[in-house]
């Protein structure tokens, strides 16, 4: 299983995690601007599964700032029935 992790301590914004995961999964053809979009991407069939996606260094300040975005992949974890697993560290 690939294991990708995004590290908030370089993460500024929630535009440049979307950039980031675009480069990470070369996603180029496909514009990521906003959580409808990480949606399509996750749910579809762009990514290769099976796959864990870990955020680390995400303070609580940043839980509360991230809260869509984290559960947005908590809930493709549970749509993806095992293939996606997410974890924050």
């Amino acid at each position: 299983m690939r294991i990708e992790r995004f590290d908030f301590d370089e993460i500024v914004d929630q535009a440049h995690f979307f950039r980031q995961f675009s480069d990470r999964f070369a996603l180029a053809d496909l514009a990521i601007t906003d959580l409808d979009d990480l949606w399509e991407v996750v749910t579809g069939e762009q990514l290769p599964l099976p796959l864990e996606i870990e955020f680390i260094h995400l303070g609580s300040g940043q839980k509360r700032r991230y809260g869509a975005l984290i559960l947005l992949f908590d809930e493709a974890e549970e749509e993806l029935d095992g293939q996606l697993r997410f974890n924050v560290k």
